[in-house]
């Protein structure tokens, strides 16, 4: 059975840093991804990284402020600078089994707060 897991959420005060971490099991994935759902809002894409290469990509809200990046085995971080309350939300870790930025694979989230 294929599971991925979320670690790392909390409440921060704005301009603070928090490490998400995600770690899977039941098969190896080569593409996964960062996404994120604030309060009455869409699901929107945070960050991908490809395995191959090693090679990520960002939403424009983010970029110069989150890095994700992969660790041993299937694991995936997302280390989160200078949050603002706007990056108050639930985030969900993702991944595709099609090596595509089609993602199949979700976890169940973890709950990141920002305060100003």
């Amino acid at each position: 059975q294929v599971q991925l897991v979320e670690s790392g959420g909390g409440l921060v005060q704005a301009g603070g840093s928090l490490r998400l971490s995600c770690t899977t099991s039941g098969r190896t994935f080569t593409v996964m991804g960062w996404f994120r759902q604030a309060p009455g809002k869409e699901r929107e894409f945070v960050s991908g990284i490809r395995w191959s290469g090693g090679r990520t990509s960002y939403a424009d809200s983010v970029k110069g402020r989150f890095t994700m990046s992969r660790g041993n085995g299937n694991m995936v971080y997302l280390q989160m600078n200078n949050l603002k309350p706007e990056d108050t939300a639930i985030y969900y870790c993702a991944a595709s089994s099609w090596g595509t930025d089609e993602y199949n694979y979700w976890g169940q989230g973890t709950e990141v707060t920002v305060s100003s």
